[in-house]
């Protein structure tokens, strides 16, 4: 997976013109999200409002969990 930095000028985000999505394996990113999550990185938290698709199968499943999982 290929790191891209962004520049911060300093301009409105209203004005910027939307970047490209990127189609990735969720193998690829579940381990570096899961220690970002675990370590409570700062960064993580910029993305809070970004959108993610995901395929209507991985919905299902991850709502199933959500719905089956032990209350605290």
């Amino acid at each position: 997976m290929r790191h891209r930095l962004r520049l911060f000028t300093g301009e409105d985000e209203g004005t910027a013109v939307a970047e490209p999505g990127m189609t990735v394996k969720l193998s690829e990113i579940t381990h570096i999200l899961a220690e970002a999550v675990q370590a409570d990185r700062a960064w993580l938290h910029d993305f809070d409002n970004d959108e993610v698709q995901i395929s209507a199968d991985l919905y299902d499943v991850l709502s199933a969990y959500w719905n089956l999982r032990p209350s605290a």
